[in-house]
């Protein structure tokens, strides 16, 4: 039995064993907060905060929504990026940048923390998370698969802004899509990535681990923070946050 057999029939027996989303009604599907984020009314420090969430419907066996969510120091409020398809139904662009709670349930799936970044130096992430998301290629775009999707628009702003080191798990399909660049950073930004198309590569990385990319989706392994990746399912094992401190290093970068 050939690599390819092999991980084609690991990646079935993984998307039939995924949890997925619920059925439920997006009309009325719970949009509340679960509990994750900081209160900005009494949180002065700048927070940011990179998460994702089962997608709606029958999108959740296969993979997630993510999005990134920021409040510079003093504000009162979170501003969230993400990229929503729908979106361009009735506009030119699918990317949102909007007040919202950052920590809310993606129509009634739970969000999951891939980063949390908190005070000195978080400002200066800030802004070049902002200059990153509006400088995103491909806002007028959108594809489910192999992307560009929700998941392209955060990795891109990861590797724009490395000192989140964000790891995005083997249900962020899309995370690998490169246009027409077939070589870049991980989508943490750190290590590299030989992609084709979203469709077939490898990722390795201090942040990542080692993966493998097969028609979208994604094999690995993380030594650092040890953990096995299988598509549909996510990471198994401890899950890895980069988070909560302080970027005192960043705070005079001048890019």
């Amino acid at each position: 039995m050939t690599l390819l057999t092999l991980l084609l029939v690991a990646a079935v027996v993984a998307l039939l064993l995924a949890p997925g989303g619920a059925a439920q009604d997006w009309r009325s599907a719970s949009r509340e907060p679960v509990g994750l984020a900081p209160d900005p009314a009494t949180t002065p420090e700048a927070v940011v905060q990179v998460y994702g969430a089962r997608a709606l419907r029958w999108r959740g066996y296969f993979g997630i929504h993510s999005w990134i969510a920021v409040k510079p120091a003093g504000a009162r409020a979170y501003t969230v990026y993400e990229v929503i398809g729908w979106r361009l139904r009735w506009s030119d662009s699918a990317l949102a940048i909007r007040e919202r709670a950052p920590d809310a349930r993606w129509f009634g799936n739970a969000p999951e923390l891939f980063a949390d970044k908190r005070g000195a130096g978080v400002d200066a992430l800030i802004e070049r998370i902002d200059r990153a998301a509006r400088a995103y290629p491909y806002a007028e775009e959108y594809a489910l698969w192999p992307g560009p999707n929700s998941n392209t628009f955060t990795a891109w702003v990861a590797r724009a802004v490395p000192e989140l080191e964000v790891d995005l798990p083997p249900t962020a399909i899309g995370k690998d899509y490169l246009g027409d660049r077939i070589v870049a950073a991980a989508p943490s930004g750190s290590g590299f990535q030989l992609s084709l198309l979203g469709l077939l590569g490898v990722t390795a990385s201090g942040v990542e681990g080692f993966e493998v990319n097969v028609l979208g989706l994604t094999f690995g392994i993380d030594p650092f923070s040890p953990a096995l990746k299988l598509p549909g399912i996510g990471r198994i094992g401890p899950s890895r946050v980069n988070g909560a401190g302080t970027l005192a290093a960043v705070a005079n970068d001048p890019s």
